[in-house]
């Protein structure tokens, strides 16, 4: 006997987890620092429960979600919008979850306000209240982002006058305009790869990564991917010059967006413009695009350099966990190389990527939206750091534009697992926080079942 599924129960279920993500982010979650409760404590250890607790309670809701999508009468788009937007409501004023980088945005922009050099100087530069709420690990280490994002961050630091209260509230409204414009994108870019929208919708915006680290963790991965989605839809109709604009200032925010300048380039070129006119109409709306960001920010050219800024010794990418590993095997025989195997590790992942890359777009030309929403899978997959989040970078164009159900079907697998990844702190996960993360989700398990079969007995009764 199936579960009785439909769009109400799914709506219903998903704002069940995020209320729960909400409230035991109140305990558990990136806290300020004032705020911060041991790990050991009562209510840190309750909210903890709480949060992994509602974060399967939003997978199991986007899964089933997921069968009505596919079932015989799937909801509209602007059903599933209305599914989002309840999804996401009690995250709104929730603190940070899962990440303590909104600290780091603050406190850049701050410095950005303030004409200090963010791209030679850390946190640590600027001093007071919000360098204190930036990690350790990150407070003398110069800022990544593009100078789109970092003027925004300096605007609104501006706009709030450096309090933090207003500053998160903020961050997350730029956040959410980031959601909306990936879920504005997302339907066109599906109808021009023939895909069905609604299906894009659902793995591409309402996947509990995006609620999970673009709502509540207010990551700038949103605004990149929201740039880039209206720009790539901007490039399929008559306003090329206008798609490239976009796309730059996505890549402005962070740099991996600028592979969409390459989807751009060949939309027109499909369109009918001449290969070496979209060349140079793009390189040109590009360069302008650069000069004017750059110099609207106030940053100077410091962000070209800063591409190459340090990740943590603690990064789980792949290339970072060979070169650790490397270095201790290396390390243990008494290699003077051992320093080296990190950055040789790094280097060659980045050769990986730049083959991947160009053997995609060898293959998938003619779909460059799918081509691209691969090489940023590559790009995150090889890179030096990697997060959970970072995947969304591939997925979001993938759930537009992948050619099979199956494909997406992998894609969503990989969904599920990334989002219980990573602990509400941000921090590392010890045996009792492991701990008390799994008992959250199992009680969850439990009661999704006992739901389970509680719907089943009446149907059961009624064909007896």
């Amino acid at each position: 006997m199936a579960f009785p599924v439909d769009l109400r129960r799914c709506q219903m279920l998903g704002l069940a987890g995020t209320a729960f993500l909400a409230l035991g982010g109140e305990s558990a979650g990136a806290l300020p620092v004032q705020e911060l409760l041991a790990p050991s404590s009562p209510r840190a250890a309750l909210g903890l429960v709480g949060v992994y607790f509602g974060v399967v309670l939003l997978i199991a809701a986007w899964a089933l979600l997921g069968r009505v999508v596919r079932g015989p009468e799937p909801p509209t788009p602007r059903a599933l919008l209305l599914v989002l937007a309840v999804w996401a409501s009690p995250l709104l004023l929730a603190p940070p979850l899962f990440s303590r980088d909104v600290y780091s945005y603050l406190a850049q922009g701050a410095m950005v306000d303030a004409h200090l050099d963010v791209y030679t100087h850390g946190p640590a530069q600027l001093g007071g209240p919000l360098a204190d709420e930036v990690a350790p690990v990150w407070q003398h280490t110069a800022a990544p982002y593009g100078p789109a994002f970092l003027g925004v961050a300096a605007a609104l630091s501006g706009l709030t006058r450096g309090e933090l209260p207003a500053g998160l509230v903020g961050m997350r409204l730029v956040a959410l305009l980031g959601v909306a414009l990936m879920a504005a994108a997302l339907p066109r870019l599906a109808r021009h790869s023939g895909a069905d929208p609604a299906a894009a919708l659902w793995l591409g915006a309402l996947n509990p990564l995006v609620l999970l680290h673009l709502v509540a963790g207010a990551h700038n991965d949103a605004i990149m991917l929201g740039l880039l989605g209206v720009g790539l839809v901007a490039a399929l109709g008559r306003w090329a010059a206008l798609g490239a604009v976009l796309v730059t200032l996505a890549a402005l925010v962070k740099a991996p967006a600028a592979l969409g300048l390459l989807a751009v380039v060949v939309l027109q070129v499909r369109a009918g413009r001449g290969p070496l006119r979209a060349l140079l109409t793009t390189a040109m709306a590009a360069g302008a695009t650069t000069v004017a960001a750059t110099a609207v920010a106030g940053t100077g050219y410091g962000w070209i350099g800063a591409l190459d800024t340090p990740v943590s010794s603690h990064n789980w990418a792949l290339t970072s966990l060979l070169g650790r590993v490397t270095g201790a095997l290396l390390e243990h025989l008494g290699s003077g190389l051992a320093p080296l195997a990190v950055p040789a590790w790094h280097a060659l992942g980045l050769a990986v990527t730049a083959v991947a890359v160009l053997v995609i777009w060898l293959r998938q030309r003619p779909e460059p939206v799918y081509a691209l929403g691969l090489s940023l899978a590559v790009v995150a997959a090889f890179g030096p750091a990697i997060r959970p989040w970072y995947a969304l970078w591939g997925l979001f164009l993938i759930a537009a534009a992948a050619p099979s159900t199956s494909i997406r079907h992998r894609v969503a697998a990989v969904t599920a697992a990334l989002a219980l990844a990573v602990l509400p702190s941000g921090d590392p996960a010890d045996t009792g926080q492991l701990v008390l993360a799994v008992s959250g989700g199992v009680l969850a398990v439990v009661v999704l079942w006992q739901a389970h079969q509680a719907a089943q007995a009446p149907a059961l009764g009624r064909a007896a």
